[in-house]
């Protein structure tokens, strides 16, 4: 989609993707953005189409994405739980299909998001903004080209959304997203938003820290741990984000095994480095790996890693991530 369209030429061409005998699925990985931006969708589409559903296809396990689901009272339905025939039209917010396993097979006709560009899209609209900090940034600007005035919990989960993307404003924000905030903040509810930003960890998420603690090497202002087996990859995000902290680190790789899947979590400063596009290319030719400048991901099934490691050695996982991130050019 041309960046010189005006949002209410984009609002006209997202509306036309739709009718109003249509039964809409939305899909989402989700975390806050994905969850603000399909309950943005779904407001725009209010009284358009016959019907909204929101199905994650993740494991959510994250307090803080549970709390915001429990107080903001977001509908959602789990995959196993109706069959994707049964809608007319389907659509993807805050990822593309190779960003998971989980979307192959479906077919989108809608696909609205903030992360680079990784494919070539088929789908009938798409809107791929990666200036953007957040899709629900994005998803603020259609709002206000539909005159649509957000409701409390609505305004609250996008404000929650664009902190969480942005790093609380620190990483990846733009103009965009600060005016985006700056138009929410009158409709949130602030209390709620404290509550669900409080809601972080729980006890059993200290075994992660211990273990992140005993397997870290630090080496020129960068930190690597790998965590082995995990509940949830949500645990080395909150691994990641902790070691981010300390003042004397660039880059933090955190990495673990979910489901026989090498998940690799990254940040950095973002001061002249590029996570996204390094994951890719340290990555990418393993399996599915991207992201943005200050914070990016990679999954990759251990089937394909077979070759690429020590046999008998349960450790060399942590060793392949650090021979990868060298040879991504992250030592930079």
């Amino acid at each position: 989609m041309s960046p010189t369209r005006s949002r209410q030429d984009r609002l006209r061409e997202l509306y036309k993707a739709f009718n109003s005998k249509d039964k809409v699925l939305i899909t989402i990985c989700a975390d806050p953005d994905s969850l603000a931006s399909a309950m943005a969708l779904k407001r725009l589409l209010w009284r358009k189409v016959k019907g909204v559903t929101i199905t994650h296809f993740n494991e959510i396990k994250r307090f803080d994405n549970l709390t915001m689901i429990r107080l903001l009272k977001i509908p959602l339905v789990k995959p196993q739980r109706l069959r994707v025939s049964d809608f007319t039209k389907t659509v993807l917010v805050d990822g593309q299909p190779n960003h998971s396993e989980s979307f192959a097979g479906l077919k989108f006709d809608v696909i609205i998001d903030h992360h680079p560009l990784t494919q070539q899209l088929q789908a009938c609209f798409v809107d791929i903004r990666p200036r953007y900090g957040s899709t629900a940034t994005i998803m603020t600007e259609y709002l206000q080209a539909a005159k649509i005035r957000p409701s409390k919990s609505l305004a609250t989960a996008i404000i929650f959304a664009i902190k969480v993307d942005t790093g609380n404003f620190e990483s990846g924000v733009t103009e965009e997203d600060i005016k985006a905030f700056r138009y929410l903040f009158p409709y949130a509810d602030m209390n709620l938003l404290r509550k669900i930003e409080m809601a972080d960890m729980q006890t059993e998420d200290l075994e992660y820290f211990r273990r992140a603690l005993e397997n870290k090497e630090v080496i020129g202002g960068k930190i690597f741990t790998h965590l082995g087996q995990i509940e949830s990859p949500d645990n080395l995000v909150q691994v990641a984000d902790f070691f981010m902290r300390l003042h004397e680190i660039a880059w933090v790789v955190v990495s673990g095994v979910y489901r026989k899947t090498l998940v690799v979590v990254i940040r950095n400063d973002g001061f002249r480095k590029d996570a996204g596009a390094w994951t890719n290319r340290a990555f990418g030719r393993f399996g599915s790996a991207g992201g943005r400048r200050s914070r990016a991901r990679a999954e990759i099934p251990l089937t394909d890693l077979q070759e690429h490691l020590r046999k008998d050695d349960p450790t060399d996982l942590g060793r392949f991530v650090i021979r990868q991130f060298k040879k991504g050019g992250g030592s930079r």
